[in-house]
């Protein structure tokens, strides 16, 4: 990425971002974020993804083929941002690209995808990497130019991608949730008034 123009980076590093589990508390379902008891923690990542123009996510798959524990936690951390709850509407005009690696990458990547559209992410691009081994220095040199022969290209795709219409899955959550918002949820309930406060309940923020 760095290869294709000016491109300036904020990394975060799983756990060390976010070294205390979700809890399930539900506050911040319910209240602003800064309600979660790890806010402290969260905060510097969701202030970065409102700023930033493209969002990365890397993760090996672990266990059955699942997403490292340090991203679901971060995932789950920001569960909030979901169609349902407290949408941002920065995030609608985003991209995002989520890279994994081993076998199961494919299926590493899936729920990471769903969580995504669910926050109305534009576009999403993906790559697994199947490596068969556990370091990318014990890959054979030919399999390691193939490998990042394919991450420049996709990069450079990734890099020139321009914002397109939403996907038609976030236009249907979106009257979904907003059906459910108002028939369900009503006001005096925080995801109402965020909703009614952007004007989601009026016009798509997208």
């Amino acid at each position: 990425m760095a290869k294709c123009g000016e491109v300036e980076f904020t990394e975060f590093f799983l756990p060390d971002a976010i070294p205390e589990f979700c809890t399930g508390c539900q506050l911040c379902l319910g209240n602003p974020y800064e309600k979660c008891p790890h806010s402290r923690h969260t905060k510097p990542i969701i202030h970065a993804i409102l700023e930033s123009d493209a969002l990365l996510f890397a993760t090996p798959h672990h266990g059955g083929c699942a997403m490292s524990a340090g991203m679901k936690n971060l995932l789950d951390h920001l569960d909030f941002l979901t169609m349902a709850v407290a949408p941002r509407k920065e995030i609608f005009g985003r991209k995002a690209y989520i890279i994994s690696t081993a076998t199961g990458s494919t299926a590493a990547i899936r729920p990471i995808r769903k969580f995504l559209k669910n926050w109305g992410i534009n576009r999403i691009g993906a790559m697994g990497i199947r490596m068969f081994v556990d370091k990318w220095e014990r890959m054979k040199p030919k399999k390691q130019e193939r490998v990042a022969a394919t991450l420049r290209k996709n990069a450079q795709k990734f890099y020139r991608l321009k914002k397109k219409r939403p996907y038609f899955t976030s236009v249907f959550m979106y009257y979904m949730f907003r059906w459910i918002v108002k028939k369900y949820i009503g006001e005096g309930n925080y995801p109402y008034e965020y909703w009614k406060e952007h004007g989601y309940l009026t016009r798509r923020p997208f």
